[in-house]
């Protein structure tokens, strides 16, 4: 059965961004960059919510055209409308039968990308598999949450750990 990888980088403190989308204190290492995008040619689908998708406007994404163009977009949203849409792109309601579906029938495990609050509200219906975080050495003290506003508990299993120069960690967790 495929997996839903919530695979995000963090800060020490939980924060998957600063204050209004704000990830300019990230840090970029080439290595870690490298890692990144070689584990993304891994998966064949991708969800998210609408402030994800959004989010990638300010970076030259084209409404409605894919973010990462070998991948199958779920973009889950009540309010996202857009005309044109790449035969890669989907908006969806949100629905956890939906989101079942998909997991059903991808090719790959899929790829939940970004947002603390579509990955909170995926967690607190045990949708998350696996998380997988590109941990970062700062504290941001506020912005997005890795979870939202997420209430649920949970025990990860630690089942890979790699590290680079400048202290960045890759940190895989098994949720169930």
């Amino acid at each position: 059965m495929n997996k839903v990888v919530y695979y995000v980088a963090s800060s020490l403190d939980g924060f998957i961004s600063g204050v209004n989308g704000d990830i300019s204190k990230f840090e970029y290492h080439d290595k870690a960059v490298e890692k990144y995008q070689a584990d993304l040619l891994n998966f064949s689908t991708v969800i998210m919510g609408r402030k994800t998708y959004e989010f990638g406007y300010q970076f030259g994404l084209e409404p409605g055209q894919p973010a990462y163009p070998h991948m199958e977009h779920y973009i889950f949203s009540e309010t996202l409308q857009i005309k044109a849409l790449d035969k890669m792109v989907h908006v969806e309601k949100i629905s956890l039968e939906r989101i079942k579906e998909i997991v059903a029938t991808a090719k790959t495990d899929i790829y939940l990308c970004g947002g603390g609050e579509f990955a909170g509200w995926l967690l607190d219906n045990g949708l998350i598999d696996r998380l997988k975080l590109k941990l970062n050495p700062m504290v941001l003290g506020d912005g997005i949450r890795l979870f939202g506003n997420s209430k649920t508990s949970f025990t990860g299993k630690l089942i890979e750990k790699e590290s680079f120069d400048g202290g960045i960690q890759f940190l895989t967790y098994d949720l169930k």
